[in-house]
């Protein structure tokens, strides 16, 4: 699950962007001012939301400080803002911004633009080997498992399962067929293992757990549509 930051030094705006972005799945903390978002812990969030007229420090100065830093500088920037002339567009994107949004906003096109943000930069930050399902990405060059470009702890035999499924959606593979693909040297391990290992991915992989679908007497696949 991504995680965000909201800068903003209208408490009540930052309330109603995290309460929103909350009910959207996303994980959400905010902070009043740049000063304040610079004691935290930056590098474990997925994106930072940034007002630009805040303090000491404005949103455009912190943007530039987070693209200067090392763990940040690959964190997507979205600035929501009540500055909307063509020059403070302009100077969001050349501090860094990789969206901008003016206010007063509409929440429904603010949870779009940050889903796309995320997506894009999900994207971006994967091989062309990787395998995407929405924003699910495994990435078998980093042996990287993503959502909303938030790393999910997979074992490697999780891993591999999955990458299976997901390489040819709809396919039904067989338990026989999975024990060959993946544990192909060890003659010990039971079916039973898949049935353990799916049911720890499930866990593991929140909103898309339904794709992974059982077909009785035959096997599992991963499916686009649930509904299918």
């Amino acid at each position: 699950m991504a995680r965000i930051l909201v800068v903003d030094d209208e408490e009540d705006i930052g309330e109603i962007l995290k309460f929103n972005l909350q009910n959207s799945g996303y994980e959400v903390d905010t902070a009043t001012s740049a000063e304040e978002a610079l004691t935290m812990e930056l590098q474990q969030y997925s994106l930072f939301m940034l007002d630009v007229m805040m303090g000491n420090m404005s949103g455009y100065e912190l943007a530039m400080q987070l693209r200067a830093t090392q763990t940040t500088a690959n964190i997507p920037i979205i600035f929501v803002t009540a500055k909307s002339a063509e020059y403070d567009v302009l100077k969001g994107f050349n501090a860094g911004a990789d969206d901008y949004i003016s206010k007063p906003f509409r929440i429904g096109e603010v949870i779009a633009r940050v889903k796309a943000v995320l997506k894009r930069a999900t994207l971006q930050h994967t091989s062309f080997s990787a395998v995407v399902f929405e924003t699910l990405v495994l990435d078998p060059d980093t042996k990287r498992a993503l959502i909303d470009g938030h790393d999910i702890s997979l074992t490697k035999k999780e891993f591999e399962v999955l990458h299976l499924l997901l390489q040819k959606p709809g396919k039904v593979y067989s338990r026989e067929e999975i024990l060959a693909r993946v544990w192909p040297d060890d003659a010990g391990v039971l079916e039973r293992s898949i049935d353990v290992s799916i049911a720890r991915m499930r866990k593991k992989i929140g909103c898309y757990a339904a794709h992974l679908v059982s077909r009785s007497g035959y096997g599992y696949c991963f499916m686009k549509s649930v509904s299918e």
